[in-house]
């Protein structure tokens, strides 16, 4: 099924998948609780996390170079617990 579905999307949009498109399939396959998926993705990325973590504290500069946000500035935030 997931193939199916790469060759569907990248008939519109030609970009590759990467690993994290066919994990689900196999912790599927392999009997995990779909409600643990996303646990398993999170703990699988921990050290490189880490290791951005440290990366930024050597040196107090985060390890973005090609990152510059554009969206609008100053912008009224408004509580979750006003919101309806």
């Amino acid at each position: 099924m997931s193939e199916r579905i790469r060759v569907l999307v990248q008939e519109s949009k030609p970009l590759p998948v990467n690993v994290d498109f066919y994990s689900a399939s196999v912790y599927y396959t392999l009997g995990i609780p779909i409600d643990l998926f996303t646990p398993i993705f999170a703990i699988s990325r921990v050290a490189g996390w880490t290791a951005h973590v440290y990366e930024q504290y050597s040196d107090n500069r985060l390890i973005r170079p090609e990152s510059e946000y554009i969206g609008p500035m100053d912008v009224h935030y408004e509580p979750i617990e006003s919101r309806r």
